[in-house]
């Protein structure tokens, strides 16, 4: 089964909790605090795998959850590390954040590799916070939760060539002939219902890979038939080549389908039409056909039409030598602009507010995900922990913020779904 996008739910691993422990040894006197940090949270990765061709290994997944780092030991022993875990893709994947809108990877080389979720940083056991005011705390942190990701995981199919055209006009029938691949090839509409790749060869020995992609009708671009399931595997291709049943043998006009076909593509994405396309004029074998092709050739002067028959192989490899000169004529180029991944935003992220108050009722509702985290990194069974935590929320200016906002001594605070009586 053929699958090129899901959506998931991505967990990486939270940090291993931290240690409250003290030396007490017999000949070790005021032996002091003790207790070792937590290992890091698995951190998720996703990988290409040449082997698979298809998401379908994603497909029932549909939520995927990082390992825990180990929890910090006594006499100082930190937590131990866990392992990361790596997602393995077809190549041509990318996956985008559904929270944000920005692309997280786009994996289109061999070896390619992106974290995609990374894992929280272990809690710090009681020893880190030794100072010399404090000598023996009595306290320690839980892990850091790991990142959380809402992701589209899409594969665009990497192809040099991308055969279009309406259903039944030839493209599977070209792409047995001209390569190894072996589509589905009979008389009625959509007998293709995933993409086909194949690698063709030219006369002077190099080759290229072409894409036969689902017939595509009116509308596709706004999910009509096939169409927009399988327009993204267009987006990477370099060179488009219209197959077009010049004989008009199902009653459709050449020029109208060629006029069909690409006002779908730019519906879809603007940027196709700036790609070379060569023109493919198929069943020439059927009568009628040079007549009509006499007439698009009028209309469309400019264009490279090459006659051919797929059904009995004539004109095919003067098609694929000329579209062999196109590419080796054209420079590799990235599918998205920089701007488009989150790594180029990352700082804007960060400078953004550590917190927002909002009232609800009586209750004022504190959010922000500084905050959050850092309130899942206190263990609240220690006084010195809290203590600690409402320090730093004073420091951060919330305290004068609710008092701004009108905040009385008595009345409740939440954050997450905990809530505290608030006392000045």
């Amino acid at each position: 089964m053929f699958v090129d996008e899901v959506t998931l739910k991505i967990v990486a691993g939270s940090g291993g909790d931290g240690c409250t422990a003290f030396r007490r040894e017999k000949f070790v006197p005021l032996g002091g605090p003790y207790g070792g940090n937590g290992g890091y949270g698995s951190d998720i990765y996703f990988v290409v795998d040449q082997g698979l061709h298809t998401l379908l290994d994603l497909r029932y997944q549909k939520f995927i959850h990082g390992k825990k780092g180990e929890n910090g030991k006594g006499k100082n022993q930190h937590g131990k590390n866990a392992e990361a875990i790596y997602i393995k893709v077809p190549q041509g994947t990318v996956v985008t954040d559904l929270d944000t809108g920005f692309i997280l990877a786009d994996l289109k080389g061999k070896n390619d590799k992106a974290l995609i979720a990374k894992g929280g940083r272990g809690g710090r056991g009681n020893t880190a916070f030794k100072t010399h005011e404090n000598t023996a705390p009595n306290f320690s942190e839980n892990g850091e939760p790991g990142e959380i990701r809402n992701v589209k995981v899409e594969l665009k199919l990497l192809a040099d060539v991308g055969l279009v055209g309406f259903p039944s006009v030839g493209k599977s029938t070209i792409i047995s002939k001209v390569s190894h691949a072996k589509p589905k090839i009979a008389a009625y509409h959509f007998t293709t219902l995933s993409p086909n790749l194949g690698v063709v060869k030219a006369r002077n020995g190099n080759s290229f890979v072409m894409a036969d992609l689902p017939g595509l009708i009116e509308g596709a671009s706004q999910g009509e038939g096939l169409g927009d399931q399988f327009l993204r595997h267009i987006e990477r291709t370099k060179v488009i080549a219209h197959v077009i049943d010049m004989a008009g043998s199902e009653g459709r006009n050449p020029k109208e389908d060629y006029e069909k076909i690409n006002h779908e593509l730019k519906e879809f994405n603007p940027k196709l039409l700036t790609r070379p396309q060569v023109i493919l004029a198929n069943k020439m074998d059927i009568e009628g056909a040079k007549e009509k092709l006499k007439c698009f050739q009028k209309e469309y002067p400019t264009l490279k039409v090459f006659p051919i028959s797929a059904l009995e192989g004539t004109g095919l490899q003067d098609s694929i030598d000329y579209i062999e000169t196109i590419l080796s004529s054209i420079k590799e180029e990235n599918l998205y602009q920089e701007e488009a991944f989150e790594s180029h935003v990352l700082y804007t992220f960060k400078k953004e507010e550590p917190f927002t108050i909002t009232k609800e009722d009586d209750v004022y509702i504190i959010s922000g995900e500084k905050i959050e985290k850092l309130f899942k990194m206190t263990k609240f069974s220690s006084d010195e922990a809290a203590y600690r935590f409402a320090n730093k929320l004073r420091k951060m200016g919330i305290d004068d913020k609710l008092e701004e906002m009108g905040i009385q001594e008595g009345d409740m605070v939440r954050i997450l779904d905990y809530y505290f009586e608030y006392r000045k």
